[in-house]
């Protein structure tokens, strides 16, 4: 097990101890680390998700209006 450091606001602190007082704040403090972590790696795929989709986007070549009309009249009567 490892120890660590970090300095929070005093308000913080304090309301942590209030809601969380006679629990194992180390165990709580290690599953939002945790929780931090899989929100970090969720937003990393995002991006590369949609800088993905929009990489697709720009070779995908845009329908003219022309043709646009042309498919909206072909097969009506």
């Amino acid at each position: 097990m490892a120890t660590v450091n970090f300095s929070v606001p005093v308000d913080v602190k304090n309301a942590f101890n209030k809601a969380f007082e006679g629990e194992n704040k180390s165990a709580i403090l290690a599953g939002l680390m945790r929780q931090a972590v899989e929100e970090h790696k969720r937003k990393k795929r995002r991006a590369l998700a949609i800088e993905a989709l929009l990489k697709l986007r720009r070779r995908i070549r845009r329908a003219t209006d022309k043709a646009i009309g042309r498919a909206r009249r072909k097969g009506r009567p």
